[in-house]
């Protein structure tokens, strides 16, 4: 499957969430969304990611804008990552990778000369209409969440 480019409308999803029923990204519209897709729960990239996130939501909600992080890990697993880590934002769990297919996040991958399927660390920006305006593959934690929040403010002035 070709995955989703700057201009697309974003692939619309319902996902079962950490112990609040089910998430629809269409029911965000009015709102700017960060989608990030992360391959595990409570490992160091992943935990640094979801933190950093944490700590900058209120900078993101100022800008009108709201996080769902996804991953294959099961809600129950998503239950304890969120409560330990005092994460502010849903957590959606995608088991068969359908959502993380359909924008191109599920990918092989290859360690000590190993293949294997995985999630490629991955952020997308949707704008109020649903239509991806910024994608970030291949994601380094460190300095990310500047990068995206500076996406977000030029955009703002764009709009002005």
């Amino acid at each position: 499957m070709a995955e989703v480019q700057i201009g697309d409308q974003a692939p619309d999803f319902t996902l079962p969430t950490d112990g609040n029923g089910e998430i629809t990204l269409s029911a965000f519209r009015g709102q700017k969304v960060i989608l990030y897709f992360y391959p595990k729960d409570d490992t160091p990239g992943c935990t640094a990611e979801s933190c950093a996130f944490r700590d900058a939501l209120p900078a993101f909600e100022s800008l009108g804008t709201q996080i769902i992080g996804i991953s294959k890990c099961s809600v129950k697993k998503h239950n304890a990552f969120k409560e330990k880590y005092d994460l502010n934002f849903p957590l959606a769990s995608d088991e068969n990778a359908d959502t993380c297919e359909r924008y191109g996040t599920w990918i092989e991958k290859s360690m000590y000369g190993r293949k294997y399927m995985g999630i490629d660390r991955s952020t997308f920006l949707i704008d109020e209409n649903g239509t991806i305006t910024a994608i970030w593959r291949k994601v380094k934690v460190p300095g990310h969440i500047e990068e995206v929040r500076k996406e977000l403010e030029t955009l703002k002035k764009a709009a002005a």
